[in-house]
């Protein structure tokens, strides 16, 4: 570790080249590691993992801080959530409660620093020459392509100074250039990174006597070779993956997605853009507060965890572990020597993937963290079964299925007969809800999707009324000004909500309050007929 001086006197510590998820004691950070380091890595080699891919050649995709006259060379930035959108800057808002007068804050940034690796093969006059491959004596084959670094700067602030000064932290990353020879004479290695230059400033403004909204803002303060240079140049000068981990002493953080009613306008008034912070923490945390926030470019629900059944990280988190390792398998050997030459991080991901043993394989074919009682109340009751009626895979996977009454938490067969969500009715603050009415959506409550957030005050129509075989229900809805309203519900393509989440509208034609200003229903291709369920193999009726 390097230490490295701040700006205005404050000291940081900065991680070249190593493992930015290494484990400190007592470090809060722990929590979320993993999922920050799949947030770093994201996307960063895709599968095949090979070189020659074409989804390898466009790559860095998330959290991208560029140089400002890159990114408005053809005009001012229109600040968003997204972080998948190019940038200059990203800013983190969230609230924090104070819990005792000498409360700290700390803040670690941590991005990628792109890092070009040049094959160069020797020529006969003892100059070398670039090349894209070269295969040397050894049978090893080395290829010219870009990797990258990570880099972490972590500094600590008493919440007493950023109330009354805030600071500002030094964060970019100094030029480098390494040269490894390659076997037998045949050449060399050069590897070559260009300087960054970034800031962080930390401020804190007291809401009450308890509650502080935080701001963390990182830029990049550095200029690009050419305001009209390709991306793949300027790339060179950014902060790939940025994303912000905060903590402290003395204080808990709010949740942005589901915090407390008394501090929901105040956390609706922060500004998070091309980042957004949600809590981390285990499972078993269920509060609306926490003791670390990552923020991330892309978004997570609160507490975000990596399923303990992945043995390691594929650098896609929104496949699935069992296809991704199984395609893997089926890479023709020619396939995987192009893929371990390409890069150190692949030829790790195809040497545990060779290396698997039987059992931790059969672990990624899925597990089942939800299963309840199903409860005296439930509308339509399974019967009960004994543990030895079902196979014993399922017994072991989840042992935790069968309640000591012997009924197990699952579906049974016959256990949906009568049901149809396209008629069946629910009844909300006293209104009957079915198809085709029209409600408010009004996400909330603990585990809410950071995606549905976004549709609060909308309005919708439902499309139908299912129920889950815990016995909860849920609405299947389109939402109105959706331009492509009409063919998700031909596709039956939905969103899905609780009845607690929505207000009923009265219909437009019904005495009394209707909704003030009802949107005209857009209009879009229809396929050749509608769908009669949600698209099969869906289960969260998004695109």
């Amino acid at each position: 570790m390097a230490r490295t001086g701040g700006v205005s006197g404050v000291t940081c510590t900065a991680v070249a080249g190593g493992d930015p998820s290494e484990e400190r004691p007592c470090d809060a950070f722990a929590q979320v590691s993993g999922v920050a380091d799949a947030v770093l890595y994201e996307g960063y080699l895709l599968y095949p993992y090979r070189r020659s891919s074409a989804k390898n050649r466009v790559r860095w995709q998330f959290g991208v801080l560029l140089p400002r006259d890159w990114v408005e060379s053809d005009g001012p930035l229109s600040p968003g959530l997204s972080g998948s959108a190019d940038s200059w800057y990203q800013q983190t808002e969230c609230l924090l409660r104070v819990r005792r007068p000498d409360a700290l804050v700390r803040v670690r940034v941590r991005y990628l620093q792109m890092q070009h690796k040049q094959v160069r093969a020797a020529g006969t006059d003892g100059a070398d020459l670039p090349v894209e491959s070269l295969r040397t004596d050894d049978g090893t084959t080395h290829l010219t392509f870009d990797e990258a670094v990570p880099h972490e700067i972590a500094f600590e602030r008493p919440l007493d100074e950023l109330l009354r000064a805030g600071c500002a932290v030094a964060a970019g990353a100094p030029a480098a250039e390494e040269t490894e020879p390659l076997p037998g004479g045949a050449g060399r290695v050069v590897r070559r990174r260009e300087e960054v230059r970034a800031l962080t400033t930390v401020a804190a403004e007291r809401l009450s006597q308890d509650v502080v909204r935080l701001r963390v803002r990182t830029e990049h303060t550095g200029h690009a070779p050419a305001a009209r240079a390709p991306r793949g140049e300027a790339l060179r000068r950014a902060l790939l993956a940025a994303h912000t981990l905060l903590g402290g002493d003395g204080v808990e953080f709010v949740s942005q997605t589901d915090p407390p009613a008394e501090l929901r306008a105040w956390a609706r008034a922060c500004r998070n853009e091309f980042t957004f912070p949600v809590l981390g923490g285990g499972p078993e945390e269920t509060e609306p507060t926490g003791r670390v926030v990552l923020s991330s470019p892309i978004i997570l629900p609160d507490r975000p965890q990596v399923a303990p059944e992945s043995p390691g990280d594929l650098h896609d988190a929104a496949e699935i572990d069992e296809i991704l390792t199984l395609r893997t398998m089926l890479l023709t050997d020619e396939e995987k020597a192009e893929a371990r030459a390409t890069d150190a991080r692949a030829a790790r991901i195809l040497d545990r993937v060779d290396s698997m043993p039987p059992e931790v394989f059969a672990r990624l074919h899925g597990a089942i963290r939800s299963l309840t009682p199903v409860g005296a109340s439930s509308p339509h009751p399974a019967p009960a079964t004994s543990p030895d009626a079902l196979p014993d895979a399922f017994s072991e996977v989840c042992p935790d299925a069968f309640p000591a009454a012997g009924r197990p938490a699952w579906w049974q067969e016959g256990a949906d007969d009568g049901l149809s969500p396209a008629t069946d009715t629910v009844v909300v603050d006293g209104v009957p809800v079915a198809g085709g009415s029209r409600v408010r959506l009004r996400p909330r409550g603990r585990g809410a999707d950071a995606q549905d957030m976004f549709l609060e005050g909308r309005t919708a129509r439902v499309a139908a009324v299912f129920h889950d075989v815990d016995g909860s229900v849920h609405l299947a809805v389109t939402v109105d000004d959706d331009p492509a309203a009409e063919l998700h519900g031909w596709y039956g393509r939905f969103h899905y909500f609780r009845p607690d989440e929505v207000e009923p509208l009265a219909p437009p034609d019904a005495p009394g309050p209707a909704d003030p200003d009802p949107p005209s229903r857009p209009r879009s291709p229809r396929p050749t007929s509608p769908a009669e369920r949600p698209e099969e193999g869906r289960l969260d009726g998004r695109p």
